[in-house]
């Protein structure tokens, strides 16, 4: 927004959204068609969601005109932002928004799955919750199928809701040649260069959640039903003092 200070009023409006798309942390997003936000059915719903709604839609559509104090331009401008993501999440689902985010993911934009067996696959943006200031933006690789923190902190603090839930599932049923092998590959642990035993690392798996639902429910008072190394030495050790005790009475009519 600092490169605009100098600029008049219209000016700044009328590039509102060439500054939002260019501005340093809004790389995951696309360009919105003016056609598609001076449309009132694609933002149906939205005057109730953003605050100073009429104002927020001039500035991003490039006729705002008030003449306002600076702490009131900075209110709008954060509900214009919050209208670009929410009408943002809406327009990506849409043929043309599909075709704006493909060219992205094709220039990982989003960025490389960090995972090795993976071998730098694009990512997608997506949201954890449709309800914007529920959850941050996460990222989503189709062949592990598996989600991921932005590494950027600019980024990690997107609204999940400016990408939603569905976007980057409808994106692989629109474009089906697009979706990868799945990846089959899994790390091997080793040891001097031989594999470790499945069995004996199953073992520890079961010990450890075996140990760790224990320790629940001993915090909530709930006998547990699993039988102690130590409570069964006990037992050992106590059936052999009643047996040695009826011993001595059996030599002592």
């Amino acid at each position: 927004m600092d490169d605009f200070n100098s600029e008049t009023d219209s000016d700044y409006t009328s590039y509102w959204r060439d500054w939002f798309i260019s501005s340093r942390g809004n790389e995951y997003f696309c360009e919105i068609d003016e056609e598609y936000l001076t449309d009132r059915f694609n933002l149906t719903g939205l005057n109730t969601e953003v605050q100073y709604y009429q104002y927020a839609l001039d500035l991003v559509t490039d006729v705002f005109d008030l003449d306002c104090d600076d702490d009131m331009r900075e209110q709008i401008e954060k509900s214009a932002r919050h209208l670009y993501g929410l009408v943002h999440a809406r327009y990506i689902v849409t043929t043309r928004g599909l075709a704006k985010m493909l060219e992205k993911y094709k220039k990982g934009d989003f960025g490389k799955c960090p995972r090795v067996m993976c071998e730098h696959q694009p990512l997608l943006p997506m949201g954890l919750s449709d309800n914007p200031n529920v959850k941050p933006v996460k990222l989503y690789c189709s062949k592990c199928e598996d989600i991921y923190n932005p590494k950027s902190s600019r980024h990690a603090s997107i609204d999940g809701a400016y990408f939603g839930t569905s976007f980057h599932n409808i994106l692989f049923q629109v474009y089906p040649a697009l979706v990868p092998p799945k990846s089959i590959r899994r790390y091997e642990p080793r040891v001097f260069g031989f594999r470790v035993h499945a069995a004996a690392a199953l073992q520890r798996w079961q010990d450890a959640r075996r140990e760790e639902l224990k320790d629940r429910l001993h915090k909530l008072k709930i006998d547990s039903g699993f039988e102690d190394d130590d409570d069964g030495e006990r037992e050992d050790e106590e059936e052999e003092d009643e047996a040695g005790d009826m011993d001595v009475v059996a030599t002592n009519p």
